[in-house]
Protein backbone atom coordinates (compact mmCIF):
# COMPACT_ATOMS: atom_id res chain seq x y z
CA UNK A 1 0.00 0.00 0.00
CA UNK A 2 1.18 3.47 -0.84
CA UNK A 3 0.75 5.91 2.05
CA UNK A 4 1.72 9.71 2.61
CA UNK A 5 1.88 10.75 6.47
CA UNK A 6 1.73 14.65 6.69
CA UNK A 7 3.79 15.65 9.18
CA UNK A 8 6.13 12.78 8.86
CA UNK A 9 9.29 14.42 10.82
CA UNK A 10 7.39 15.23 14.35
CA UNK A 11 7.34 13.13 17.16
CA UNK A 12 4.01 11.18 16.32
CA UNK A 13 4.35 11.39 12.53
CA UNK A 14 8.15 10.05 12.55
CA UNK A 15 6.86 7.04 14.64
CA UNK A 16 3.74 6.51 12.41
CA UNK A 17 6.72 6.69 9.03
CA UNK A 18 8.71 3.99 10.97
CA UNK A 19 5.80 1.74 11.15
CA UNK A 20 4.81 1.59 8.09
CA UNK A 21 7.74 0.90 7.17
CA UNK A 22 7.90 -2.41 9.63
CA UNK A 23 4.45 -2.79 7.71
CA UNK A 24 5.87 -3.22 4.48
CA UNK A 25 4.25 -0.13 3.09
CA UNK A 26 5.39 2.06 0.51
CA UNK A 27 5.59 5.47 2.65
CA UNK A 28 5.87 9.29 1.48
CA UNK A 29 6.10 12.03 3.97
CA UNK A 30 4.87 15.28 3.41
CA UNK A 31 7.28 18.30 5.68
CA UNK A 32 8.18 21.42 5.24
CA UNK A 33 11.89 21.83 5.56
CA UNK A 34 14.90 21.23 3.63
CA UNK A 35 16.19 19.36 6.81
CA UNK A 36 13.67 17.01 7.26
CA UNK A 37 13.22 16.21 3.75
CA UNK A 38 16.97 15.09 3.57
CA UNK A 39 16.27 12.84 7.01
CA UNK A 40 13.64 10.55 5.19
CA UNK A 41 15.46 10.48 2.57
CA UNK A 42 18.47 8.87 3.70
CA UNK A 43 15.54 6.71 5.66
CA UNK A 44 14.58 5.35 2.48
CA UNK A 45 11.27 7.40 2.56
CA UNK A 46 9.87 9.88 -0.53
CA UNK A 47 10.04 13.23 0.85
CA UNK A 48 7.50 15.53 -0.08
CA UNK A 49 8.44 19.32 0.64
CA UNK A 50 5.32 21.46 0.94
CA UNK A 51 2.56 22.97 3.63
CA UNK A 52 -0.46 21.72 4.26
CA UNK A 53 -1.72 25.61 2.82
CA UNK A 54 -0.96 23.56 -0.70
CA UNK A 55 -4.33 22.35 -1.09
CA UNK A 56 -2.99 22.01 -4.99
CA UNK A 57 0.11 19.71 -3.92
CA UNK A 58 -2.12 18.02 -1.47
CA UNK A 59 -4.78 17.00 -3.96
CA UNK A 60 -2.10 15.84 -6.37
CA UNK A 61 0.55 13.69 -3.80
CA UNK A 62 -3.00 12.52 -2.67
CA UNK A 63 -3.75 10.96 -6.03
CA UNK A 64 -0.87 8.44 -5.94
CA UNK A 65 -1.67 7.43 -2.45
CA UNK A 66 -3.79 3.93 -1.35
CA UNK A 67 -4.03 6.07 1.79
CA UNK A 68 -3.15 9.43 4.02
CA UNK A 69 -2.39 9.67 7.56
CA UNK A 70 -3.09 13.14 8.62
CA UNK A 71 -1.19 14.59 11.48
CA UNK A 72 0.45 18.06 10.31
CA UNK A 73 -1.24 20.92 12.68
CA UNK A 74 -0.06 24.60 13.10
CA UNK A 75 1.28 23.87 16.80
CA UNK A 76 3.91 27.46 16.43
CA UNK A 77 2.87 30.45 15.06
CA UNK A 78 6.31 30.23 12.22
CA UNK A 79 4.36 27.00 10.90
CA UNK A 80 1.99 29.07 9.32
CA UNK A 81 2.08 31.03 6.10
CA UNK A 82 2.93 34.94 5.58
CA UNK A 83 -1.33 35.42 4.49
CA UNK A 84 -2.19 33.45 7.80
CA UNK A 85 0.24 35.06 9.66
CA UNK A 86 -0.46 38.94 8.42
CA UNK A 87 -4.37 38.07 9.31
CA UNK A 88 -3.20 36.62 13.04
CA UNK A 89 -1.62 39.85 13.82
CA UNK A 90 -3.32 42.29 12.00
CA UNK A 91 -6.70 41.16 11.96
CA UNK A 92 -8.03 43.04 15.14
CA UNK A 93 -7.29 43.69 18.62
CA UNK A 94 -3.88 42.61 20.51
CA UNK A 95 -5.96 40.28 22.75
CA UNK A 96 -7.67 37.99 20.06
CA UNK A 97 -4.46 37.12 18.45
CA UNK A 98 -4.23 33.81 20.22
CA UNK A 99 -8.13 33.18 19.05
CA UNK A 100 -7.44 34.36 15.02
CA UNK A 101 -3.82 32.05 15.39
CA UNK A 102 -6.36 29.06 16.35
CA UNK A 103 -8.90 30.35 13.74
CA UNK A 104 -6.31 29.88 11.20
CA UNK A 105 -4.97 26.73 12.11
CA UNK A 106 -8.34 25.08 12.37
CA UNK A 107 -9.34 26.27 8.93
CA UNK A 108 -6.02 25.39 7.02
CA UNK A 109 -6.46 21.85 8.56
CA UNK A 110 -10.35 21.96 7.52
CA UNK A 111 -8.79 22.89 3.93
CA UNK A 112 -6.17 20.25 3.86
CA UNK A 113 -8.89 17.72 4.91
CA UNK A 114 -11.08 17.96 2.28
CA UNK A 115 -7.99 18.39 -0.44
CA UNK A 116 -6.63 15.33 0.62
CA UNK A 117 -9.89 13.63 0.02
CA UNK A 118 -10.62 14.79 -2.79
CA UNK A 119 -7.37 13.55 -4.04
CA UNK A 120 -8.06 9.68 -2.69
CA UNK A 121 -11.66 9.71 -3.46
CA UNK A 122 -10.50 9.15 -6.98
CA UNK A 123 -9.22 6.10 -6.38
CA UNK A 124 -11.28 4.87 -3.11
CA UNK A 125 -8.39 5.32 -0.56
CA UNK A 126 -8.20 5.68 2.69
CA UNK A 127 -7.84 9.20 5.24
CA UNK A 128 -6.56 8.59 9.16
CA UNK A 129 -6.43 12.12 10.49
CA UNK A 130 -4.98 13.10 14.52
CA UNK A 131 -7.00 14.98 16.69
CA UNK A 132 -6.79 15.48 20.63
CA UNK A 133 -8.90 13.81 23.12
CA UNK A 134 -9.42 17.21 24.56
CA UNK A 135 -11.84 17.62 21.96
CA UNK A 136 -14.39 15.47 23.85
CA UNK A 137 -16.59 16.76 27.15
CA UNK A 138 -14.73 17.12 30.18
CA UNK A 139 -15.27 15.58 33.47
CA UNK A 140 -16.95 12.09 32.01
CA UNK A 141 -15.10 9.06 30.63
CA UNK A 142 -14.22 9.82 26.77
CA UNK A 143 -15.83 6.69 24.63
CA UNK A 144 -14.83 6.16 20.51
CA UNK A 145 -19.13 6.75 19.88
CA UNK A 146 -19.02 10.28 21.32
CA UNK A 147 -18.71 13.51 19.17
CA UNK A 148 -16.58 15.82 19.70
CA UNK A 149 -17.55 18.74 22.22
CA UNK A 150 -17.27 22.80 20.81
CA UNK A 151 -17.33 23.61 24.32
CA UNK A 152 -14.13 21.76 25.22
CA UNK A 153 -10.77 22.98 25.82
CA UNK A 154 -9.73 21.40 22.31
CA UNK A 155 -13.35 22.31 21.31
CA UNK A 156 -11.84 24.91 18.10
CA UNK A 157 -10.88 21.47 16.12
CA UNK A 158 -14.01 19.98 16.31
CA UNK A 159 -14.68 21.49 12.82
CA UNK A 160 -11.70 19.10 11.39
CA UNK A 161 -13.46 16.08 13.44
CA UNK A 162 -17.30 17.55 11.26
CA UNK A 163 -14.74 18.13 8.06
CA UNK A 164 -13.57 14.56 8.34
CA UNK A 165 -17.05 13.07 8.40
CA UNK A 166 -18.18 14.88 5.70
CA UNK A 167 -16.08 12.77 3.57
CA UNK A 168 -17.20 9.86 5.08
CA UNK A 169 -20.46 11.15 4.19
CA UNK A 170 -19.41 10.98 0.78
CA UNK A 171 -18.46 7.20 0.53
CA UNK A 172 -14.87 8.40 1.39
CA UNK A 173 -12.93 5.64 3.97
CA UNK A 174 -12.51 8.33 6.43
CA UNK A 175 -11.51 7.69 10.04
CA UNK A 176 -9.73 9.38 12.90
CA UNK A 177 -7.72 8.86 15.82
CA UNK A 178 -7.67 10.82 19.08
CA UNK A 179 -4.88 11.21 21.12
CA UNK A 180 -4.27 11.92 24.86
CA UNK A 181 -2.59 15.01 25.79
CA UNK A 182 0.57 12.89 26.81
CA UNK A 183 2.23 11.06 23.83
CA UNK A 184 5.08 10.19 25.27
CA UNK A 185 8.29 8.43 24.57
CA UNK A 186 12.10 9.16 23.64
CA UNK A 187 12.83 12.10 21.69
CA UNK A 188 9.75 13.83 23.09
CA UNK A 189 10.95 17.54 23.18
CA UNK A 190 7.95 19.77 22.23
CA UNK A 191 5.04 17.74 24.02
CA UNK A 192 2.88 18.53 27.17
CA UNK A 193 4.96 16.84 29.37
CA UNK A 194 8.41 18.18 28.33
CA UNK A 195 6.19 21.69 29.26
CA UNK A 196 5.14 21.16 32.35
CA UNK A 197 9.31 20.06 33.34
CA UNK A 198 10.22 23.31 32.07
CA UNK A 199 7.50 25.23 33.82
CA UNK A 200 8.36 23.56 36.73
CA UNK A 201 12.39 24.32 36.72
CA UNK A 202 11.50 27.61 35.24
CA UNK A 203 9.16 28.29 38.53
CA UNK A 204 10.74 26.32 41.05
CA UNK A 205 7.62 24.47 41.56
CA UNK A 206 5.82 21.61 40.06
CA UNK A 207 2.55 22.43 41.01
CA UNK A 208 -1.50 21.26 40.09
CA UNK A 209 -4.79 23.01 40.57
CA UNK A 210 -7.14 22.78 43.20
CA UNK A 211 -7.07 18.88 44.79
CA UNK A 212 -5.21 17.82 41.25
CA UNK A 213 -7.42 15.09 40.92
CA UNK A 214 -8.29 15.50 36.69
CA UNK A 215 -7.37 13.31 35.03
CA UNK A 216 -4.89 13.23 31.74
CA UNK A 217 -4.71 10.20 29.79
CA UNK A 218 -1.79 8.94 27.86
CA UNK A 219 -0.08 6.55 25.33
CA UNK A 220 3.69 5.76 24.26
CA UNK A 221 4.40 7.10 20.71
CA UNK A 222 4.71 3.23 19.37
CA UNK A 223 1.65 2.37 20.61
CA UNK A 224 -0.29 4.88 18.95
CA UNK A 225 1.59 4.49 15.54
CA UNK A 226 0.81 0.89 15.41
CA UNK A 227 -3.02 2.26 16.00
CA UNK A 228 -2.69 4.91 12.81
CA UNK A 229 -1.28 2.07 10.29
CA UNK A 230 -4.24 -0.29 11.51
CA UNK A 231 -6.68 2.50 10.99
CA UNK A 232 -5.38 3.11 7.52
CA UNK A 233 -5.41 -0.41 6.73
CA UNK A 234 -8.68 -1.35 8.14
CA UNK A 235 -10.30 1.50 8.90
CA UNK A 236 -14.26 2.05 7.77
CA UNK A 237 -15.89 5.13 7.27
CA UNK A 238 -16.44 7.28 9.82
CA UNK A 239 -14.91 5.23 12.40
CA UNK A 240 -13.22 6.90 15.39
CA UNK A 241 -10.31 4.93 17.31
CA UNK A 242 -8.82 6.03 20.94
CA UNK A 243 -4.79 5.76 20.67
CA UNK A 244 -5.10 5.62 24.97
CA UNK A 245 -2.92 3.54 26.33
CA UNK A 246 -4.44 5.20 30.03
CA UNK A 247 -7.03 6.01 30.41
CA UNK A 248 -6.47 8.67 32.99
CA UNK A 249 -3.58 9.33 36.07
CA UNK A 250 -4.69 12.59 38.25
CA UNK A 251 -2.62 15.95 37.39
CA UNK A 252 -1.81 15.37 41.13
CA UNK A 253 0.64 12.40 40.44
CA UNK A 254 2.33 13.93 37.44
CA UNK A 255 3.25 16.98 39.28
CA UNK A 256 4.28 14.82 41.85
CA UNK A 257 6.70 12.70 39.66
CA UNK A 258 7.69 16.20 38.06
CA UNK A 259 8.95 17.56 41.35
CA UNK A 260 10.33 14.59 42.47
CA UNK A 261 13.17 14.47 39.65
CA UNK A 262 13.07 18.22 39.47
CA UNK A 263 13.97 18.59 43.01
CA UNK A 264 11.22 20.95 43.04
CA UNK A 265 8.55 21.40 45.38
CA UNK A 266 4.86 20.07 44.96
CA UNK A 267 2.18 23.09 45.25
CA UNK A 268 -1.37 22.90 44.77
CA UNK A 269 -2.62 26.20 42.84
CA UNK A 270 -6.16 28.08 43.07
CA UNK A 271 -7.89 28.53 40.17
CA UNK A 272 -6.74 32.42 39.80
CA UNK A 273 -3.13 31.63 39.69
CA UNK A 274 -3.33 28.82 37.09
CA UNK A 275 -2.37 31.48 34.51
CA UNK A 276 0.39 33.26 35.99
CA UNK A 277 1.79 29.76 36.66
CA UNK A 278 0.98 27.60 33.35
CA UNK A 279 0.69 30.50 30.94
CA UNK A 280 -1.46 28.89 27.59
CA UNK A 281 -1.56 25.14 29.72
CA UNK A 282 -3.85 26.69 32.20
CA UNK A 283 -6.63 25.54 30.56
CA UNK A 284 -5.05 22.46 29.68
CA UNK A 285 -4.12 21.81 33.37
CA UNK A 286 -7.22 22.46 34.29
CA UNK A 287 -9.11 19.75 32.12
CA UNK A 288 -10.65 16.34 33.37
CA UNK A 289 -9.86 14.40 30.49
CA UNK A 290 -10.23 11.11 31.00
CA UNK A 291 -10.46 8.55 28.01
CA UNK A 292 -11.39 5.19 27.12
CA UNK A 293 -10.42 2.51 24.24
CA UNK A 294 -12.33 -0.60 25.25
CA UNK A 295 -14.15 -0.17 21.85
CA UNK A 296 -10.84 0.34 19.73
CA UNK A 297 -9.26 -2.65 21.15
CA UNK A 298 -12.31 -4.68 20.68
CA UNK A 299 -12.34 -3.41 17.19
CA UNK A 300 -9.29 -3.33 16.02
CA UNK A 301 -7.23 -6.09 17.99
CA UNK A 302 -5.08 -3.26 19.25
CA UNK A 303 -3.11 -3.64 22.65
CA UNK A 304 -0.47 -0.60 23.80
CA UNK A 305 2.87 -3.09 24.38
CA UNK A 306 5.29 -0.40 25.49
CA UNK A 307 5.89 1.14 29.17
CA UNK A 308 3.40 3.07 31.10
CA UNK A 309 3.86 6.52 31.40
CA UNK A 310 4.71 6.19 35.12
CA UNK A 311 7.80 3.86 33.86
CA UNK A 312 8.78 6.43 30.94
CA UNK A 313 9.17 8.90 33.55
CA UNK A 314 10.75 6.82 36.13
CA UNK A 315 13.08 5.45 33.38
CA UNK A 316 13.43 7.45 30.58
CA UNK A 317 15.06 10.86 29.48
CA UNK A 318 12.98 13.38 30.39
CA UNK A 319 14.50 14.52 33.01
CA UNK A 320 18.04 14.42 31.52
CA UNK A 321 19.47 18.03 30.93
Amino acid sequence: MKVLVTGANGFVGSAIVRELQKRGHETAGLVRSKEAAEQLEKAGIRAIRGSIEREELLRNAAKEMDAVIHTAFFHKFSQAGLSAKTRILLGGSPGHIPARFMKEAVGAECRAIRALGEGLSRKSGSIVIALPTMTLKAGTVGKESDDGDPGSVGGGRVASERTLLELAGRGISASLVRLPPIVYGTGDRGGLLPSLIRIARSKNAASYIGDGMNRWAAVHRSDAAKLFALAAEQGEAGSRFHAVGEAGMPFKQIAESIGRHTGTPVRSLQPAQAGAYFGWLASFAAADNPVSSEQTRERMGWKPEERSLSEEMEQGDYFKS
